[in-house]
């Protein structure tokens, strides 16, 4: 998987990075699923506004936001929470569709 962390008007720190790193072990048991995870950190006027985007080996993407926030730490957690939750939707959906057999033509 691809981890990508990003600031906008907010410079991410290493601690920053290391907690979201720690949180994103909630999604461990999907790693092999996921392609790509992109977090964005962007600083406003009245606080932090957290966001990912998620891309999953089968071509499906999801995007997460959790609500702005003046704590960072509170707005991250918050969307591992949202993206935990679409990530163990996306995982279920895939278990319930077996691939299709291949035909044998004899």
């Amino acid at each position: 998987m691809n981890l990508e962390i990003k600031g906008v008007h907010y410079d991410v720190s290493d601690s920053t990075k290391e907690f979201i790193t720690k949180k994103l072990e909630r999604v461990d048991f999907a790693k092999e699923y996921m392609v790509d995870l992109a977090i964005t950190i962007t600083k406003e006027k009245p606080g932090y506004t957290v966001e990912a985007s998620v891309h999953f080996r089968w071509g499906h993407s999801s995007h997460v936001t959790a609500p702005p926030t003046h704590e960072l730490y509170e707005g991250i957690e918050q969307m591992i929470d949202k993206l935990e939750h679409v990530v163990r939707k996306e995982k279920d959906r895939i278990k319930d569709h077996p691939k299709p057999q291949d035909d044998v033509i004899e």
